[in-house]
């Protein structure tokens, strides 16, 4: 049987070029077509497109494609004449699909109602996975999250229907969980609102995570615009053995690019350790891990937290296998037609290469307070010790969208079992998240549901939950220093429960388990010996289970609800007078004149992430109510005046106050107002109520040392002006009681430094030079207010 493109290539010869090549793609086309999901029996996958596009982009560039190169460019709006240069062109894309989670589809939503369009043109999707808060386990937590958040779930159900987009109802499960089994594949480009959307790079896809004004771009079927990424190649050789797992890969390679090392890249994870099929087992005594989809998802997922724009790994037999488990046969039989786009060229050149030998990797354990600080094991123990850190575990926690997978489970549940049969129990709490209602219904019917709860744990409903702050946590009291172990993503700063003094490590599943069962991080299963019930003593043996279960998934209760065919009729109601949702108002246009003597909210001492600036936990409930969610503007930030967060000196009055408070005098005070921030600011989520709230409080700029890709888009998409210090030295000298002037903009073009005067009190004056990376669209985007004044300026033009 010859590969698609060799048939192709036969009929075009055959026809002597009789016919144009996109008539002979569409004949084969009606004869393979393949749906690129079950939920979506119409909208097909389109790997000719793909193929045709990678044609004509590596005629133009003369050379051999990255992977992440050819499914990037192969979605180019126009392939013949975009300008393609790693890390400097924007490029406009045709993106296949949007995902969106519930805390930050409301925004979105709320946008694309107000740009006026009927339906969305690309396939979409809501998932309800961030509203559910833990509390005393999954049924109950549940209910009680329907019944809280009922307000908030009806408009998303009515605005999906109204807009044809798909409904995952509240219990589903986790979003990334989601896609990977039902709408990642190899080749598909897919944006969600929610940082860790990567997790589908697992599958093969270009999955990145984005702000909701860039959803809205793709649901309104605008071209979607992203620097051109630089591609850092990540070589595996070796296999994992023993204890080490694929988090310990992404553990390592956040310890080697930190959280900023990444930022503007593709991580690209290719060589020997991705293509051999290792050993599942034992051999010679040494338990082995093949390295399937849900351990590759793992990597790609937890590339966030290095700034990277996404993450991926090449076609291979174990996405075979995963979309054969997961009903997309078909799928899988039409990436085998066309592995050479789904695979990177042999002699491709990457921006950076990193190598990590598999065999040689060790359990990892990152943190406290930031995912980049890495340590073996092995090593944390004495390391907390030497810092002061707390020791004794109070709670474990396994799931997330980082690791909640059937085999993350399996493998927890065979450290449990060997617990369990010599008479021990986790000596610190633990709960269990899996990662959706699938995954949940089969380790129920395959019994490690039942060994988890056996040895302490308590199952929680399917969603972020801790991972993301909706934990009502009871065991301690707000500032009382304590240590936790999960397999999450993040450990910010109270990220997982709101105390500061809460010291967060993440590691893997099966780490987690043990260590919950120890008590301590002063244990180290690969070395270290338990004692049993009987008073001997023993030793864990490395876990073993399936990445795949031997029957197929169990997928559960049905909880995802069709659009209609014409949802013209569906009526979406937001009540004016409710407190968590909130129509939009169109955001003021530039009035053409420079940034005049603008104060200075807040200088920010040290890392500034999303959750600094736009704390999750408790205030998601208002993450539909612009005006409600802007009571909690940076108050997680530290001021440099004073070294204390959500404590600013109010200029007018000399006053310190809450940071929120301070920006609604000024707004009322019709005062414009800057914020000055240290390096990446705006890490973490890609929650864009982080951009929306500074906007609506009446800031205008924000200067720094650098920015995260994602958070300083969504400053842009809300017509703020994100700026970085030519020198990053003059961060020192900008102080808290100085008064910024921005001059320039009437000539603000993309390239050119924009000019800054420092006002100080005693009359005195500095400038200095800013930097920016505004395209042209983008600068319209500014000068209209935001993008989505912008696209409604170019619908009224165009209609």
């Amino acid at each position: 049987q010859h590969p698609y493109s060799l048939t192709l290539s036969f009929f075009q010869h055959a026809l002597n070029g009789g016919i144009r090549r996109y008539h002979v793609a569409s004949v084969l086309c009606q004869r393979a077509k393949v749906a690129m999901s079950h939920f979506e029996p119409n909208e097909y996958i389109n790997y000719e497109k793909l193929e045709k596009n990678i044609n004509i982009v590596r005629k133009r560039l003369d050379r051999p494609l990255t992977l992440s190169e050819k499914i990037v460019y192969g979605h180019l709006d126009d392939p013949a004449k975009q300008e393609i240069e790693r890390g400097k062109t924007y490029l406009r894309l045709r993106p296949d699909r949007v995902a969106m989670q519930d805390a930050t589809a409301q925004m979105a939503m709320l946008q694309f109602i107000s740009s006026g369009l009927p339906k969305v043109a690309v396939p979409s999707t809501i998932h309800c996975d961030h509203l559910i808060e833990a509390q005393s386990g999954g049924e109950k937590d549940l209910r009680r999250a329907k019944d809280i958040n009922q307000e908030v779930y009806n408009f998303l159900s009515t605005a999906g229907a109204k807009y044809g987009v798909g409904f995952w109802k509240p219990g589903s499960g986790i979003i990334h969980q989601i896609i990977l089994e039902n709408y990642s594949y190899p080749g598909v480009m897919l944006i969600g609102t929610d940082s860790h959307t990567p997790n589908g790079g697992g599958l093969g896809g270009i999955c990145i995570g984005v702000g909701g004004a860039d959803a809205v771009d793709v649901m309104a079927g605008i071209p979607w615009e992203l620097k051109c990424p630089k591609v850092i190649g990540v070589k595996l050789t070796g296999k994992l053995s023993g204890w080490s797992s694929p988090k310990d890969v992404i553990l390592k390679v956040a310890g080697i690019l930190t959280v900023k090392g990444g930022t503007g890249a593709i991580i690209e994870y290719h060589g020997p350790g991705v293509d051999s099929i290792s050993c599942t087992g034992k051999t010679a005594g040494i338990s082995c891990l093949e390295l399937g989809v849900v351990g590759m998802a793992t990597i790609c997922n937890m590339g966030a937290e290095i700034g990277a724009t996404t993450s991926i790994f090449p076609y291979n037999t174990r996405m075979k296998k995963y979309l054969d488990k997961t009903g997309r046969a078909d799928i899988a039989a039409l990436a085998d037609e066309f592995q050479q786009y789904l695979v990177p060229d042999a002699g491709c050149q990457y921006d950076q290469v990193i190598e990590i030998n598999l065999s040689e990797l060790k359990p990892h354990i990152n943190g406290p307070f930031t995912p980049d600080l890495a340590h073996p094991v092995s090593d944390v123990g004495a390391v907390a010790e030497k810092e002061g850190w707390p020791v004794d575990i109070r709670v474990g926690l396994i799931g997330s969208c980082t690791n909640s997978s059937y085999e993350d489970m399996g493998r927890s549940a065979a450290v449990a079992k060997q617990a369990l049969a010599h008479g021990l129990k986790c000596k610190s709490k633990f709960t269990v998240t899996p990662g959706s209602e699938q995954i949940r219904a089969t380790i129920e019917r395959d019994g490690y549901a039942q060994i988890l709860r056996d040895v302490g744990g308590l199952i929680l409903a399917n969603a972020c939950g801790p991972c993301i702050g909706q934990w009502d946590r009871k065991d301690i009291k707000k500032g009382e220093k304590n240590t936790i172990v999960t397999s999450y993503n993040r450990n910010f700063t109270g990220r997982n429960d709101a105390n500061p003094e809460t010291h967060a490590f993440v590691t893997s599943p099966e780490i987690v388990t043990a260590l919950s069962i120890a008590g301590t991080l002063k244990f180290n299963p690969e070395t270290d010996f338990l004692t049993g019930a009987d008073g001997k003593k023993f030793k864990l043996e490395a876990p073993d289970a399936d990445e795949l279960p031997r029957l197929d998934f169990d997928p559960g209760q049905d909880t995802y609800q069709y659009p209609p065919k014409d949802g013209s009729g569906q009526h979406v109601d937001v009540s004016p007078t409710s407190q968590r949702l909130q129509l939009l108002e169109p955001f003021d246009k530039w009035d053409g004149k420079d940034l005049e003597d603008m104060l200075i909210l807040i200088k920010v001492k040290g890392k500034c992430t999303t959750d600094h600036i736009s704390a999750a936990g408790p205030w998601l409930k208002f993450r539909g109510h612009l005006d409600n969610i802007s009571n909690n503007l940076l108050i997680g930030a530290i001021n440099i005046e004073n070294g204390k967060a959500n404590s600013v000196r109010n200029a007018l009055t000399q006053e310190f106050g809450p940071v929120p408070d301070t920006a609604r005098y000024y707004k009322k005070m019709g005062v414009k107002w800057a914020v000055i921030g240290d390096e990446n600011y705006g890490e973490g989520s890609s929650r864009e109520h982080a951009a929306l709230e500074p906007r609506h409080l009446g800031g205008r700029v924000i200067i720094t040392k650098s920015f995260a890709r994602i958070h300083e888009t969504n400053l842009k998409k809300q017509g703020l002006l994100p700026l970085t210090f030519a020198d990053p030295a003059d961060y020192n000298k900008i102080h808290p009681v100085d008064k910024l002037s921005i001059v320039g903009l009437a000539d603000f073009a993309p390239g050119k430094p924009l000019k800054c005067i420092i006002k100080h009190p005693n009359g005195s004056q500095e400038t200095i030079m800013l930097n920016h990376t505004f395209n042209e669209s983008q600068i319209e985007w500014f000068q209209a207010g935001s993008a989505l004044n912008r696209m409604k300026e170019l619908q009224q033009k165009s209609s």
